[in-house]
């Protein structure tokens, strides 16, 4: 009777603590970080709207494709009483940026969620400027993506940018769906830890990823061993009227080496200080803009994916439900 009762008693024990290291490995709810963050900070709130359009690469042979693209989305603009101001530099060269993602073997930061990537700028073929460092949070609901604190403790400075995505839907033309992106950006040089590619080096910039960690031994890699090339080109401002102007872009993304083209992306973007600032006719414009432009260019639409799931879809893993 009392060698059944331990074994009782153990299997509970062991519960629990299965329990308690599935808890432990969750980011902090919004219900913990309600108040704010673990210093008294409070949450950060929604200050951008993004919204994408993901496009299949085939159609993307020359920067003319880019162009004949932009004239789209003008008239698209023109139709709903959008306001359209072209860049000049549209009718210049793209810019060239290259992109790469680090990420644990089993890939543990983008199964939970995060995503860590660098990007250097190319002019006339030479790497210019400082490294840029994004670390981001991504998932659809907007608690929790607030309440994960993405603040890296460097010495130097950082910006962050609370994003809400928009998208597609899956599987459909003519609606869209919302991912929150909580993200923070730096200087690669601000880093100074010797070994950058340590998971615990990552785990003290990022103390957001320490649930994650396994191992001292743990090593950062390039997810897939693949180098993004991303051509990018200024297409203008979208005006939707009462301060709420937008800037917009179009690009490919393809593989460093072999040029295997693998998205391209359409997308504007909307700061303010406040969304519940915007004014109901803008936000429906705004929207209303974004369907009617999915309609307009369906034959150009790839759904159900993002530029970062491509990217860890090239050895044949397939992305998880906050994508």
């Amino acid at each position: 009777m009392a060698k059944s009762k331990e074994k009782q008693k153990e299997k509970i024990d062991k519960k629990a603590k299965a329990v308690k290291t599935t808890a432990a490995a969750q980011p902090p709810s919004a219900a913990d970080n309600m108040a704010g963050y673990a210093d008294g900070t409070p949450l950060d709130r929604v200050q951008y709207l993004e919204a994408k359009l993901i496009l299949k690469p085939d159609n993307f042979t020359s920067v003319q494709a880019f162009r004949d693209f932009g004239k789209i989305v003008q008239r698209t603009a023109k139709k709903l009483g959008v306001g359209f101001i072209e860049d000049r530099e549209a009718e210049l060269r793209p810019q060239i940026r290259e992109i790469i993602f680090g990420d644990t073997s089993d890939f543990r930061l983008y199964n939970n969620a995060f995503i860590l990537r660098r990007r250097i700028s190319y002019v006339d073929g030479f790497p210019v400027g400082d490294p840029e460092v994004v670390f981001k949070y991504r998932h659809p609901d907007e608690q929790k993506a607030a309440a994960v604190d993405v603040r890296p403790q460097i010495a130097g400075k950082y910006r962050i940018k609370f994003k809400a995505e928009a998208l597609p839907l899956k599987d459909q033309v003519g609606g869209y769906r919302i991912l929150y992106s909580h993200n923070c950006q730096f200087g690669l040089s601000q880093v100074h830890e010797g070994n950058r590619s340590s998971v615990t080096t990552l785990v003290k910039v990022f103390p957001a990823l320490a649930t994650l960690k396994k191992s001292d031994d743990e090593k950062i890699a390039l997810v897939n061993e693949g180098i993004v090339e991303e051509v990018l080109l200024p297409l203008g401002e979208l005006d939707f009227g009462k301060g709420i102007v937008a800037k917009c872009d179009i690009s490919l993304w393809r593989t460093r080496g072999e040029h295997k083209s693998l998205v391209g992306e359409f997308a504007f973007q909307v700061k303010f200080d406040r969304k519940e600032d915007v004014a109901e006719k803008q936000k429906k414009l705004v929207a209303q803009f974004y369907v009617t432009l999915q309609n307009d260019v369906e034959n150009w639409l790839a759904l159900g994916v993002t530029k970062t799931a491509m990217v860890y879809r090239l050895k044949g893993n397939e992305p998880q439900s906050h994508e």
